[in-house]
């Protein structure tokens, strides 16, 4: 009694405690990020699913990690925000939830805690913008925040100009409209088996947006009389399918962090390896920015995901057995689909790139423990390169002196950027992608090799080795590179080394100290004492595996 009155002073009649399943809808809806900021009207639609399927749907917030805004990064927060997601769903009493995200943190955190827990839950991602507009051309949302900058550097735009465009790609709710790391985790959400086919492309302001989130609503309620849960469809084979699938859509590094941290909370061993092996065979199917030339609305018209994986199963790249959120398979799932087109979904007998094209792990004195990069989005002459290092400690360091004309760097200076790991900054912050010197951009130089043991955003590009492990500030290699040292990047050989001798290495380690702890107390100092290295997919260790949906409990 005690507990449904206290319910029905939100105006719930009697007739809604009658034993049917409660469904919360877990939304990250926040005006601070404004990918998720139109959460609140998607949960509207979930609702209506929930009450026809017969279900008693609740809302509930969770943070929202916006990585627009949130500094020092967002991905410091994803971890916390896999915290409250667990800990809400299993606090409460509910039979299954909803996840609602947009941004880029928002939907493997929300994975992250749900797979955790381990009660029957579905994915609802917002969508993304319409896409961009700008002077009769199509712009992306951050992949042109990187080419304008570089326009506004080398005088090709004025600032007046800069400010009308940032208006012109950004003309609608919705998350990033490149395949950029929103876009990316959506359609990866979708290839494991959590979001409803199709659903991952719908724009967040197009009717059918809504469509799907009332059909998710009606599906949990099916799913919790089912029992299906999250460690039934988040096995091996779904891993490996995301992991090829990321390939084909050309998706974002990131997507290495997320879905290694995801399979950790449900016990798959999904080791850095994978994201190699696994795509050799696989060649890049879609054709968006940064890699191509078309959005996500595009890649919506032209048959969405359904159609990528569908290409991929008739040439035996995808398996078609494991089960996803509809009770079917993956081959029942994608058994009608097909492409609109050839241009912005490219066929396998003749893909947008070749296979093998994806992303590369590569391995070497640099990087023990790995370091990955897109070769889709970056410069071929540059995938084997020799050149010299030019060191900076930190990326506010290198921006201190990116357009002095008297910077010390031509085309063929490696540029490396330390003490952004995990550990580091902290939180492993999208600073990978750093602009080239202003010098060099004026110079006409497009591209030039980077490094860095942080992130860099899936709407960015060019020849970058992210996730650099061990990270610096844990006295990873990267710690002793000095100014001038030879740097050897061969990625067909999937290598990355310092030509320095082992003995001179050796003398630099035991030079090298530890940097100071600078926190003390509150959620960073947690974070910096507990997060695993990018090869981990820097989750906290003690979060590793499920703990069930029992609340535990003493005797009474």
């Amino acid at each position: 009694m005690v507990y449904r009155s206290w319910m029905r002073n939100q105006g719930f009649g009697h007739e809604v405690f009658d034993g049917r399943p409660v469904i919360g809808i877990a939304t990250s809806a926040s005006e601070l990020a404004p990918c998720n900021a139109h959460l609140t009207r998607v949960a509207e639609a979930v609702k209506r699913g929930v009450w026809q399927a017969g279900g008693f749907p609740l809302q509930f917030p969770t943070m929202a990690t916006g990585e627009t805004l949130m500094r020092p990064t967002a991905m410091l927060y994803r971890n916390l925000m896999a915290m409250e997601v667990e800990e809400l769903i299993r606090a409460n009493p509910l039979d299954g939830v909803v996840l609602l995200s947009g941004c880029d943190k928002t939907t493997p955190a929300m994975l992250m805690g749900a797979a955790s827990v381990d009660l029957p839950a579905v994915m609802v991602t917002g969508g993304p913008m319409l896409n961009g507009k700008y002077r009769g051309q199509d712009v992306g949302s951050g992949t042109h925040v990187w080419k304008f900058e570089e326009d506004l550097k080398t005088g090709r735009m004025t600032e007046e100009e800069c400010f009308f465009a940032e208006g012109c790609m950004a003309r609608s709710n919705g998350h990033c409209m490149t395949m950029g790391t929103a876009s990316t985790m959506a359609c990866l959400a979708e290839a494991l088996g959590m979001q409803l086919p199709g659903s991952a492309a719908w724009p967040a302001v197009d009717s059918r947006r809504m469509e799907t989130a009332q059909a998710a609503g009606q599906r949990i309620v099916r799913m919790v009389e089912e029992d299906l849960r999250p460690s039934h469809i988040l096995t091996r084979e779904a891993f490996e399918n995301a992991v090829r699938v990321n390939a084909a859509i050309g998706g974002s590094t990131n997507a290495v962090i997320h879905l290694t941290a995801i399979a950790g909370r449900v016990g798959v061993d999904l080791d850095l390896r994978d994201f190699d092996d696994l795509v050799r065979a696989v060649p890049t199917l879609v054709n968006l920015m940064p890699s191509g030339k078309y959005l996500m609305e595009d890649f919506c018209y032209a048959g969405g995901l359904p159609a990528v994986m569908a290409e991929l199963l008739r040439g035996g790249l995808l398996h078609g057995d494991p089960v996803t959120v509809t009770g079917r398979t993956v081959a029942e799932n994608t058994e009608h689909a097909e492409r609109v087109g050839t241009d912005v979904i490219t066929g396998l007998d003749a893909p947008f790139q070749p296979a093998g094209t994806g992303i590369a792990v590569l391995r070497g004195n640099l990087c023990p423990d790995g370091a990955v990069i897109k070769q889709s989005a970056a410069s071929p002459h540059l995938l084997t390169h020799r050149g010299p290092a030019r060191v900076f400690d930190s990326p506010e360091s290198y921006h201190e002196v990116a357009d002095d004309p008297d910077l010390d760097v031509d085309e063929n200076t490696v540029i490396v950027i330390r003490n952004a790991g995990p550990k580091g900054y902290p939180g492993m912050p999208e600073v990978s992608n750093v602009p080239l010197p202003a010098k060099l951009l004026k110079a006409g130089v497009t591209d030039m090799v980077r490094i860095c043991d942080g992130r860099m955003s899936g709407t960015g590009y060019g020849t970058v080795v992210l996730h650099v492990a061990p990270e610096a500030a844990v006295g990873g290699p990267l710690a002793l590179v000095r100014d001038g040292d030879p740097v050897v990047l061969d990625v067909p050989r999937r290598t990355l080394r310092l030509d320095v001798d082992d003995a001179e290495l050796a003398r630099r380690r035991q030079e090298w100290k530890a940097p100071a702890e600078r926190h003390t107390g509150g959620y960073t100092w947690l974070y910096t004492q507990h997060v695993e290295q990018a090869d981990r997919g820097a989750d906290f260790g003690f979060l590793r595996g499920s703990r069930g949906h029992e609340v535990p409990r003493d005797s009474h």
